[in-house]
């Protein structure tokens, strides 16, 4: 009878797992699609600005501009993960690819330099002995793009300084409900190229907020630039910048809650799997006392007679 209840103990818990995990797994697929919805909602601004800085990318101003030209200094990076864990390999997938980055680079500790958005990244490359200058933790899926000025702020403070020559974000792309892909991107200096990959980036390959395929962004034919371009692009600039990290930001959080959800999912599954298995092992313990017990019963009746 103990062995029975001690089974019945591990159903009774699996169940209140899985309850829990189904209740999260609930949560994150709302977060995932708020936080699409959000990147969508910028999409059109961040398009908007990209243009004007097409228009005026072949102009001698913006090619002297100090954020549209590498210094000689440190490389900043700026990691982006998550505070909380159970979110499968996201985190990690983020981590390894800015080793890999830093490889490619060719670069030592003492030329990076690092902003830690989420605790998870900033955490790990501080104690391998990275310098973490910056670090923001317990960011919500609420935040808006001012709130984000801080980090855009340092960056173009510390190339202004000649403290570092080129700075990368370091996020996970949000490609589909159950495809992440962890990604750098180049921010300083400023490149078209980098800022349409950016904003093509905010919708997802696949699903209900993905593009079609003769989508196209209309942009008019001429720009008037007024008052001058150094004023125009005094303003623009670090505003695109700060464009990509907020987008950056947007499309980690989609990438966190959709991760969360898929392993809140599989949590779900295991423990209804499980839970199945010892209610299939339960019926047969007790089944097999029960035949114990008759057999006891019978072998009784016929010692009396």
């Amino acid at each position: 009878m103990a062995s029975l209840k001690n089974i019945k103990l591990k159903i009774l818990s699996y169940k209140k797992t899985g309850t829990v995990t189904h209740a999260m797994e609930a949560v994150s697929a709302v977060k995932m699609r708020k936080s699409q919805e959000r990147a969508l909602s910028g999409r059109s601004y961040a398009a908007a600005a990209l243009s004007v800085l097409e228009r005026l990318s072949g102009t001698a101003d913006v090619a002297h501009h100090p954020l549209m030209r590498e210094r000689a200094g440190k490389t900043c990076i700026i990691v982006v993960t998550s505070d909380k864990g159970l979110a499968g390999s996201l985190n990690s997938g983020v981590i390894r690819r800015v080793e890999q980055e830093i490889v490619a680079r060719k670069l030592k500790r003492e030329d990076v330099v690092m902003i830690g958005v989420g605790r998870r990244g900033a955490d790990y490359f501080a104690n391998r002995g990275y310098e973490v200058r910056e670090k923001l933790e317990n960011v919500s899926d609420s935040v808006v793009e001012d709130e984000m000025r801080m980090v855009t702020d340092k960056v173009v403070e510390w190339h202004a300084a000649s403290e570092i020559g080129a700075a990368v974000i370091a996020y996970t792309n949000f490609v589909s409900t159950f495809e992440q892909e962890p990604i750098v991107r180049q921010i300083v200096p400023i490149q078209p190229e980098t800022i349409r990959e950016i904003v093509a980036g905010i919708r997802p390959a696949r699903g209900k907020y993905a593009p079609d395929a003769e989508e196209k962004i209309v942009r008019p034919a001429v720009y008037t630039v007024e008052p001058d371009p150094q004023s125009v692009l005094a303003v623009l600039l670090p505003k695109l910048l700060n464009i990509a990290v907020f987008h950056g930001l947007l499309e980690a959080k989609a990438s966190e809650h959709s991760a969360r959800r898929v392993a809140m999912k599989s949590a779900t599954d295991k423990a209804k799997e499980m839970a199945g298995d010892l209610t299939r092992k339960f019926n047969k313990v007790r089944q097999a006392a029960i035949t114990r017990e008759v057999s006891e019963i019978t072998s009784g009746i016929e010692a009396m007679k």
